[in-house]
């Protein structure tokens, strides 16, 4: 299976968050900071919605910073998945 968003979602990976520190600390999973880093892995479409022309401005491999509280968590065969709506993305990574 796969996942198709619709409209203006994006679906995103999240990337492992750092296990140590800059001075060497090993963090345990639960200390670890939620990451905000993703990559895209599905773009969806564009087109009107609310009322509102949208333009997809970020494609399939993008790295991007989004934002902390944003999106839908879905596991799908094993792997987890964040979708969010464009506007929901910062920046993206280069």
């Amino acid at each position: 299976m796969k996942l198709v968003p619709l409209g203006d979602r994006v679906v995103l990976k999240e990337l492992d968050a750092e296990e140590t520190t800059k001075s060497g600390i090993v963090l345990p999973g639960q200390a670890q900071e939620k990451p905000q880093q993703a990559e895209i892995v599905a773009v969806g479409p564009g087109g009107m919605v609310d009322g509102k022309e949208v333009k997809m401005e970020v494609k399939v491999g993008d790295k991007v910073i989004y934002s902390k509280y944003a999106g839908s968590n879905v596991k799908l065969d094993d792997e987890e998945y964040i979708i969010v709506r464009q506007n929901d993305i910062l920046a993206i990574v280069e």
